[in-house]
């Protein structure tokens, strides 16, 4: 038996407003499965992104977060700084691995990696 990674769910206040600006920022489609309770956001090469509303926020640092790879990571950070997100660090391994760590417009970590 074996799993496939079906959905990535965020918890948030508004699914609606944050499911359309992660479609944006991936190119996905939207599904108001119960308009104002939950958006999912479906993707041709990937997991379906799920955005559920809850009455109150997640604490803390996310546990699970989504990591991007983009061959013009400077260009797509500034795009999606420009779109909204928020820059909140950046990180290395060394010089083969560096990364952007971003929050979406809710507070939800991402990071971009690339060339």
């Amino acid at each position: 038996m074996t799993l496939d990674i079906a959905m990535v769910t965020f918890d948030c206040s508004d699914p609606d407003a944050l499911a359309a600006w992660w479609a944006d920022a991936v190119g996905g489609e939207l599904n108001a499965v119960a308009p104002g309770e939950f958006v999912m956001v479906a993707r041709a090469n990937g997991p379906t992104l799920g955005f559920q509303k809850v009455p109150n926020p997640t604490p803390g640092k996310n546990k699970v977060h989504l990591d991007f790879h983009a061959a013009d990571k400077e260009g797509e950070v500034a795009r999606l700084v420009a779109a909204g997100a928020t820059e909140t660090g950046r990180n290395s391994f060394g010089p083969e691995f560096d990364w952007v760590v971003l929050a979406d417009p809710e507070g939800n970590a991402f990071c971009v990696a690339g060339g």
